[in-house]
């Protein structure tokens, strides 16, 4: 099973979910994988404290024009849609930070003048936390394209009966590249005017991707009312609530994982991990006709 946890806002608390998911999934003698896909700053790695066995490069294609070759037709400069390349007088010039790795360029070219070139823009590492096997993804500082390395994170993912993508905050492409094709989405909101604001905006795009997905309300209290009716008015399931408890935030401030450090947490999360399996598999049965038994 893929299960991702996302959010339309950072600060919700989607690490805290997924590490102490992955951790009691972990001690439930699943084989599970946690992978970061918050490239731009992850840090699962602060909390599941992990061993990195293997680091890989993370490369895209951009262009390198033969100048010999080259008939200054303007050709590839048209159908670049991101400005990558540019006509300068007789030279053509390129901007590989801008570009997409689309390869237009290449098939444009009348005189065969283009060849692709790998760049690196980050690294993708590997390893193990205890029985959690865990990757993750490191965009070069600078750099503004995070889908390319959530792909690579996506494709280093050993076999495993689990996995929690923990996404990047928001509705732009990298969140979306992170929950595509996943089984089931988790959204990770706070009973606040912008909290609600902004879950409205994950629900929008998961739904647009047609991906079933249940609601987690962290730091609930008694302000969590108009969470609770707007996803019942829409038919979202509310998961779990997680409370505003002062001993998690003094664990997470340390470094540590609320099921790790206050015996009854791990018993909050398991439920909620028992309750989003049993809804993947409801909805998987649902899918292929089969009749699912209390």
């Amino acid at each position: 099973m893929r299960i991702a946890i996302a959010s339309g806002k950072g600060g919700t608390g989607k690490t805290t979910l997924a590490t102490n998911l992955a951790f009691v999934a972990s001690k439930e003698a699943r084989r599970v994988v946690y992978a970061d896909c918050d490239v731009e700053e992850p840090n699962g790695h602060l909390f599941l404290r992990p061993e990195i066995l293997e680091t890989h490069p993370v490369t895209v294609p951009v262009p390198r024009v033969d100048e010999l070759q080259c008939i200054r037709c303007g050709d590839c400069v048209d159908i670049c849609q991101f400005n990558a390349l540019a006509l300068a007088g007789k030279k053509i010039l390129v901007f590989p930070e801008l570009c997409h790795g689309c390869g237009g360029c290449v098939l444009v070219c009348p005189n065969f003048a283009i060849e692709e070139v790998p760049r690196e823009i980050g690294v993708v590492e590997t390893g193990r936390a205890g029985d959690v096997l865990f990757v993750q993804g490191r965009l070069n500082v600078g750099e503004a394209m995070a889908p390319p390395a959530i792909r690579t994170v996506k494709a280093a993912i050993p076999p495993a009966d689990l996995v929690l993508f923990d996404a990047p905050p928001g509705t732009a492409c990298p969140a979306m590249e992170s929950v595509r094709g996943c089984d089931f989405v988790i959204l990770v909101t706070e009973p606040t005017p912008f909290g609600l604001n902004d879950l409205k905006l994950a629900v929008a795009a998961v739904d647009a991707l047609e991906l079933p997905h249940g609601v987690v309300i962290n730091r609930a209290g008694a302000e969590e009312g108009e969470v609770e009716h707007w996803c019942a008015c829409n038919d979202i399931p509310i998961l779990a609530r997680i409370p505003d408890d002062r001993r998690v935030a003094v664990a997470y401030s340390r470094g540590q994982m609320a099921a790790e450090a206050l015996p009854e947490y791990f018993e909050h999360f398991s439920n909620l991990l028992t309750r989003i399996l049993d809804e993947v598999a409801r909805l998987r049965a649902c899918r292929t006709g089969r009749r699912v038994t209390a």
